[in-house]
């Protein structure tokens, strides 16, 4: 089996945080967040990275991240336009949202041709979590179905003082094998637990703050984005006549449907690291808090670039 590239999606200019925060220092040293996890990737095998980016950031992406690659690792980029669309589709007047992260992994379907890991440009996922799913797609043997994995988080750890996030709760069996995935958009803390809104808080409903949820941390075979690319038609058909300005194609959505049509199975991976993120500015000061005491622990060098 081909050694497993790194995805990174990185297309997002995060509206809620206001600029662009994938290129935001959060480390003692002036490091930003997707520093670490190419480090950690890297240490943990990776040697091959592709970058989703809106094409306005090239430069920036050039000027900022490039430099910082570690030595040996190929990179390249690709570019998440929303005009990319199947034939006989076209962009509906108005609409300037991107179409979401399963359209964003299927920008890469000509830059990826092994199994891949997908993650975000601006969160922390920690070394354990790179080293697990890494470990897992480069020894996983031919099944019957596709063999996707992924790394789960628990809900009370990914959450912010400051605001909502969205998040896929994860259901699992006693063999840790997933079940389904279901996108929550707007989850708030709620004192030591947490409540999600699906129609812009006129309702409540409750969350197991122990919830496994998914973080966009994903490892998949190739054929994932030829299974995402062919069910698209079917996503626009709905969201064009429901929500055409704003609705968005979901990796989980695209995991759940393979798994209910018995072609895909997920075993759910667990990482002891915990999540950090930067959702909005005033998450910062906690994440530069964290990053700095493991640089201090020696989790990580004093310079990662060296």
């Amino acid at each position: 089996m081909e050694k497993p590239v790194l995805l990174v999606m990185a297309a997002g200019m995060g509206s809620r945080y206001g600029g662009l925060k994938q290129i935001d220092p959060v480390g003692p040293g002036g490091e930003i967040i997707i520093d670490y996890s190419l480090y950690d990737a890297h240490k943990a095998g990776f040697d091959k990275v592709v970058f989703v980016i809106k094409k306005e950031i090239e430069k920036d992406f050039t000027d900022i991240i490039v430099p910082r690659i570690p030595s040996g690792m190929e990179y390249e980029f690709v570019f998440q336009n929303i005009d990319d669309l199947p034939r006989g589709y076209t962009k509906p007047d108005g609409r300037i949202k991107p179409w979401g992260t399963a359209h964003a992994v299927c920008a890469a379907r000509d830059a990826v041709n092994s199994p891949f890991v997908v993650i975000n440009a601006d969160d922390y996922y920690g070394r354990d979590a790179f080293r697990v799913i890494y470990q897992y797609l480069a020894t996983a043997k031919p099944k019957d179905k596709y063999d996707f994995t992924m790394v789960a988080y628990e809900l009370g750890n990914t959450l912010t003082e400051n605001g909502y996030v969205s998040r896929g709760v994860c259901e699992t069996d006693a063999n840790d094998m997933l079940l389904s995935v279901t996108e929550h958009t707007h989850i708030e803390k709620d004192g030591d637990g947490a409540r999600y809104t699906e129609d812009g808080g006129e309702t409540w409903d409750e969350l197991d703050r122990y919830s496994a949820v998914s973080m966009n941390l994903w490892g998949f075979t190739r054929e994932f984005i030829d299974e995402a690319w062919a069910g698209f038609p079917r996503f626009l058909d709905r969201a064009l006549s429901e929500n055409p300005l704003k609705a968005e194609y979901y990796l989980p959505s695209v995991v759940t449907e393979l798994i209910n049509g018995n072609k895909a199975t997920v075993k759910v991976l667990h990482s002891a690291d915990k999540w950090y993120g930067v959702t909005y500015k005033e998450d910062k000061p906690a994440v530069m808090q964290a990053l700095k005491k493991m640089h201090e622990c020696g989790v990580y060098p004093q310079n990662l670039w060296k």
